[in-house]
């Protein structure tokens, strides 16, 4: 018997069939002997709803209200998940994060996960019940209900799974694993079958959409193995075939088998580059520049400097597109004229595509491969950023899938057994 715990995204829990299918499943697990804890999302479209009620009372809602109406989406889920269940004969018992409870700190909007009292779930568990507990929400010290920011269903199943010190995390989505690229971009993109920690955390960082940042930092810190599988597939399919399809995301050590040099793409168009020309060449200068970026909650990316006309150089960054105005706000008006600035140059038109791949470590010249590759279709590199495992170039955005489907194709992500050598 094991101990598992299954995640449930919006579009799993999008309409009353699919909560009675996702009970269907959850039932046929618990009457195998397993002991099951099940986070739900709230239903696809319900957070945006109650969100966009907040704003219809307010241009700036009160975090701490906020969080108080986005937890009910969640709520209102585990509870006819629970209700399902019990009317298919199965003992069920939903809770919210603060009857747990999930302690969190009180950064509405985008609390951080402190501890988690497992002992309720767990005693419900050797009761033979099934325990739905809501994702997304959590307490913090004063009793005041947070929210984990989007996506944060998965960090609560995967810091429930390491609470309990669970067998495995099974995290249901609309999609059947983690792809070498978006096959929507490139058809031939190919299912994983296996991933490390370190190689998930990259690609979701650099742009993939399958699993949270954190819930992956999550599982990696707390070794929680963590598989991506579909809900929509047959939810009355044999436990050991369900159990062995989608992308297992696990230890390094556990990876060998599949150690490709690449192992995938990631890309982003959420990107805007920012140039300062003719900046002084003084010390402190690039802390003049990003410092009150960071005070104004600006996340940088990549960062380059060149040396340009004599005593000056050329100061370069990246930032998320939806923070380009404030940060072009703050280098008009504060950064530039305090520093000296000769010339800001603003660029939304960009994007940044990331080859990953654990096996980088051990294989030179994957990097000029990529570069060599890029350069026969015409494509420019602006920026280059690297890792032990990863290098990312940010581009000019109408090549974007250009170079996606080029390297896909250069680095052979179709074939089973993954990546070509560098040459």
């Amino acid at each position: 018997m094991s101990l598992i715990v299954q995640k449930y995204g919006g579009t799993s829990m999008g309409s009353v069939e699919r909560i009675q299918n996702v009970a269907r499943r959850v039932a046929k697990w618990h009457r195998a002997g397993h002991q099951v804890v099940v986070v739900p999302s709230a239903m696809s479209g319900e957070t945006n709803r109650l969100l966009a009620l907040a704003k219809d009372i307010s241009a700036h809602p009160n975090t701490r209200e906020q969080d108080m109406l986005a937890a009910t989406g969640e709520q209102a889920s585990s509870s006819l998940l629970a209700m399902a269940l019990i009317e298919l004969g199965v003992p069920a018992r939903s809770y919210a994060g603060w009857q747990v409870p999930v302690k969190t700190d009180s950064s509405y909007t985008k609390a951080r996960i402190k501890s988690i009292d497992a002992s309720r779930v767990q005693a419900d568990l050797d009761a033979g019940r099934v325990v739905i507990v809501t994702g997304f929400q959590g307490i913090d010290e004063e009793g005041h209900i947070t929210t984990l920011g989007r996506g944060g269903s998965d960090t609560s199943a995967v810091a429930m799974a390491a609470a309990l010190k669970a067998d495995e995390c099974l995290i249901f989505t609309d999609v059947d694993g983690v792809y070498t690229t978006d096959p929507r971009v490139v058809p031939e993109a190919r299912r994983m079958g296996v991933i490390s920690f370190e190689e998930m955390l990259e690609l979701a960082s650099l742009g993939s959409k399958i699993l949270q940042i954190r819930s992956v930092e999550f599982a990696g810190k707390y070794r929680v193995p963590v598989r991506v599988l579909s809900s929509l597939t047959d939810p009355d399919l044999p436990i050991d075939e369900e159990d062995s399809s989608g992308t297992l995301i696990t230890f390094e050590e556990d990876t060998k088998m599949e150690a490709a040099v690449v192992s995938g793409i990631a890309f982003s168009r959420d990107e805007a580059k920012f140039t300062l020309r003719a900046v002084p060449d003084t010390p402190g200068v690039a802390y003049s520049i990003l410092g009150p970026i960071a005070d104004a909650n600006i996340e940088v990316d990549m960062i380059l400097q060149n040396l340009s006309v004599q005593g000056t150089t050329d100061f370069s960054f990246t930032v998320g597109r939806a923070d380009a105005e404030r940060t072009l706000e703050l280098l008009e008006k504060q950064i530039g004229p305090s520093i000296g600035a000769g010339e800001i140059v603003a660029d939304s038109k960009v994007c940044k595509v990331s080859i990953v791949g654990i096996g980088m470590r051990s294989h030179a010249g994957v990097a000029s491969t990529m570069f060599r590759a890029l350069s026969e279709e015409g494509i420019n590199i602006q920026m280059i950023s690297t890792s032990e495992i990863k290098t990312s170039v940010i581009i000019d955005d109408k090549y974007m899938e250009l170079a996606v489907r080029t390297l896909h194709r250069v680095f052979e992500l179709d074939q089973e057994k993954g990546a070509a050598e560098a040459k």
